[in-house]
């Protein structure tokens, strides 16, 4: 199965948005089990984005699933990249 890149960039000044919906968007992850690793993008100490690494049918699904995450329906994001992704190394 394809292996999918989310890349998430936080609005400015956003991240209480990211605390406040965390507990939500780490759920989602766990009920839908198609994340194969994941973790926030840091800059300067802080959370400012997200990447996560799906295996997904094909990039329609993944897409689905960026555009159902609780980060996503909060207005975390200033842009959401959805790519395939093909893991060499690790």
């Amino acid at each position: 199965m394809p292996l999918f890149a989310v890349i998430c960039r936080d609005k400015p000044g956003a991240l209480q948005t990211r605390l406040d919906t965390r507990e939500a968007h780490l759920g989602f992850i766990r009920e839908t089990g198609i994340v194969r690793m994941a973790g926030p993008l840091m800059e300067e100490g802080e959370m400012r984005g997200s990447l996560v690494i799906l295996e997904a049918d094909d990039l329609p699904a993944a897409q689905a699933w960026a555009a159902n995450d609780p980060y996503k329906s909060a207005g975390l994001f200033a842009s959401v990249d959805v790519v395939e992704w093909n893991k060499v190394i690790g």
